[in-house]
Formats: structure tokens, sequence, C-alpha cells
């Protein structure tokens, strides 16, 4: 029996790397409205800047800073009221020293004024006088041109993510449309002769399919495109046919199952008849996800995942996404947070060990529990937040060790 040649995570990402070098995405226009999750396509420089008139942060008077200092409440200055600026106007207002001028929140400063009092540390004498009764300091409760953004610079780099405040900021430029990375197009086939769809009534020796659907949804979480799903049976002929026809659609495809080295796991076989230069990994040392494999056709990513459901979106967590992100020029690290295991975690030297954990919050302190089970077990991914990984040259994890856990 031939025997999987593996090799660590950290060489298949780097392999996988170069092999995919040249294959690169274009960039699509879109309105900013639909453009939630995308993939900034090259970097964004201010067109203005931000604020692009000096302004108040707070309600209160505009002063000249000097005019305040040494003022208390026992002791305030004095100041003679010039006049009021109208929110959202421009104003010709010029103050002079030993003058204010009331300003709105947000508000443009009048000329000379180079800091604010809040309205709360200020008072009416009469209708032309103030009380200042704190002293501030030039450029307090100030906003200057350019001091949030300034003209050409970088607002969003390439690869950046897009939340909704980064949405406000674009509109806040005035942008109406973003160029972003089309989406990667992602194809899935389930192989089985056991595997039938949600919708069936399972017989004796089948099972509903399953990795479908979290790998399909898992595709979308990372920006991309799912165009077609199927499940085929363990057939060498119709595997090939099918591969053959989504290769036409898509950039990546993602088999679930078939990858081991058992009498009917074709995918490898399927992938290299079909062209060059084919399955260049078959086998990584990871728990679980041993016997993944990692082709090339025709500049397209084929990865044969393995059929176990936990096995399978961890390695599409792992490795596929890291494809993914890497096209997207994506440089984000995966969220993750840190707590303190409850338990001891053994793990065999040599190879990477993904361990699904949940976590609680006990006496203000995140704990976090390994979820125990075989990787076919459904209650191993409903039950788990995300998982902790022990390195390869490591021999586990200890109780009580404070441990990073990557979110799914």
């Amino acid at each position: 029996m031939e025997l999987l040649n593996t090799v660590t995570m950290e060489k298949a990402r780097n392999r996988l790397e170069e092999v995919f070098k040249d294959l690169t995405l274009a960039g699509e226009e879109i309105p900013i409205l639909q453009a939630l999750g995308r993939i900034v396509y090259e970097d964004i420089k201010a067109p203005i800047n931000v604020p692009d008139f000096n302004r108040s942060t707070v309600d209160g008077y505009a002063v000249i800073a000097k005019d305040t200092f040494g003022a208390s409440e026992s002791l305030p200055s004095f100041l003679q009221k010039s006049g009021e600026v109208e929110m959202g106007k421009p104003t010709e207002i010029s103050i002079q020293s030993g003058e204010c001028c009331y300003v709105p929140t947000g508000g443009m400063l009048p000329k000379n004024s180079d800091a604010v009092v809040m309205v709360e540390y200020t008072e009416e004498m009469d209708d032309d006088t103030i009380f200042i009764q704190t002293a501030v300091a030039p450029k307090d409760n100030v906003l200057e041109v350019g001091e949030d953004i300034t003209k050409e610079q970088v607002i969003l780099k390439k690869g950046h993510k897009l939340r909704p405040q980064d949405i406000g900021v674009l509109a806040g430029m005035g942008f109406t449309k973003i160029k972003v990375f089309r989406k990667l197009k992602i194809s899935i086939l389930s192989t089985g002769d056991e595997i039938v769809s949600p919708e069936e009534e399972t017989k004796p020796g089948q099972i509903k399919d399953m990795n479908t659907y979290s790998l399909a949804t898992a595709a979308i979480q990372s920006g991309c495109e799912v165009v077609a799903l199927d499940v085929v049976k363990d057939d060498l002929q119709v595997l090939e046919d099918q591969l053959k026809a989504f290769l036409e659609i898509s950039d990546i495809i993602l088999v679930s199952g078939g990858s081991s080295m058992g009498t009917k796991d074709v995918t490898k076989d399927a992938i290299n008849a079909i062209g060059e230069p084919g399955v260049f990994i078959h086998g990584i040392a990871v728990k679980p996800g041993k016997p993944t494999i990692v082709g090339k056709i025709n500049n397209k990513a084929v990865f044969g995942l393995p059929g176990q459901p936990v096995s399978a979106l961890v390695v599409y967590q792992i490795l596929v996404n890291h494809l993914v992100k890497v096209l997207y020029s994506d440089e984000s690290s995966i969220p993750y947070l840190l707590g303190e295991l409850t338990v001891n975690i053994a793990s065999a030297p040599g190879r990477e060990h993904y361990v699904m954990v949940k976590i609680a919050q006990e006496k203000q302190k995140t704990k976090v529990y390994p979820i125990h089970g075989k990787s076919g077990m459904l209650t191993m991914m409903t039950n788990s937040i995300g998982y902790v990984k022990i390195d390869t040259n490591q021999e586990g994890l200890t109780k009580g060790q404070e441990v990073e856990v990557y979110l799914f």
C-alpha cells in the first residue's frame, strides 16, 4: 500500500503560495452599500482633509486660549461675547483678545480662536458678557484642518476587509463606489456511496450530507462565492467528469472525502488524470486532517479534504482559508481570545494538533474546555467556539496554561 508523504503545515502553506503565485484576481467597482465584507482592491487615499475646517468638538465658547489662563470658579475671566456660529454654515466672525463666540458641537471656529471652553464651565452675566470658569490650552476641544485625516493619506489598505465603520468613513470622504476584489468562485463536491442529501430519508448504512453545507458556509464567511455544489458516488470516472465541469466555473474546488488511501479513495487519481501538475501535496502532519490533498489544474486549486466533518472544517480553516487570504492580499490575523486551560491535553510530537474547545466565564476568568470526541461526531462542531493549536514540537498543553483560542 502507498504511504502518505506528509509535510508540515508550514511547508504546505509555503508550497501553496509558491504554486499559486500567478493566480491573480481582478477588481470590480461596486456601490459602498454593497461592499460590507468585501476586500479592498487597492490602497484608498483621502480626497479631502477631515475636517476641512477648524471645528469645535463640544458646545461652548470659542476663545483665544491665553485669555483663559488662571481662570477658575472663584476667579473667572470676563470675556465679551461677539456673536454665535450657526451649525452647518460658514462664519466670518473674527474674535480679538478679550472676546469669545458661542459655537455648537461640530461648528466652524471663528477666526483667531484656538480653543473652546465647554458651556458647562461658563456662565452668562448678561447678553454681552460671559464668565469663563476654567482655563484651556491651545487646541483644547478643537479639531484642526486635517487632524483626523489628511488629503492623500491612505485610509484603507489593499486587502482590508470592509466593516460598517469603514463604509461610514468612505461615505464621509465622498465615495459612493469602491473597487474591491472580485469574489473567489468556489465549488464543492462531497463524495461517498453512503452520502444522501438532507431531505432524503436515510437507509441503514447511509448518512446525510453535512460537509457540503459546512464548507459552503465557511467559504461564504471567507468572502467567496459558492458557484456549485454536488454529491457524487465513489466512482473515478464520475468524479473526473464533475471536476472537469467545475473547473470551467471555479477558482477553487473542494472535494470532501476520498483523500485517504483506501480502495475507494479516488480523489488523487481523479485530479492527476485531468491535468498538470496535478497533486503536489498528499498528506499533512496535522491532527485532524492528515490525508489532505492539494492539487493544481489549469491554474485552479483543488483540495481533497477528509470526509470526517470536523477534519474537513479544520483543514478548511487552517489551509484553504490561508490561500483565500493570500489571493485577497489579506494580511489580517485570525481572531482569537486568551483563556486558561482547564485540563491537560496530550499530543504526539511531530504534527500540529488542533483541538476543538468551548469557553466559559468563571470568577472573571475565561476558562477553556476541550471538546472530546471523534472527528465524525456532530456535537464537536456545534459545541465548539474555536480551536487551540498544539505546535509540532510540543508534547501537549498543561492545565492552567494560558492558550490562544482561534475563533471559527
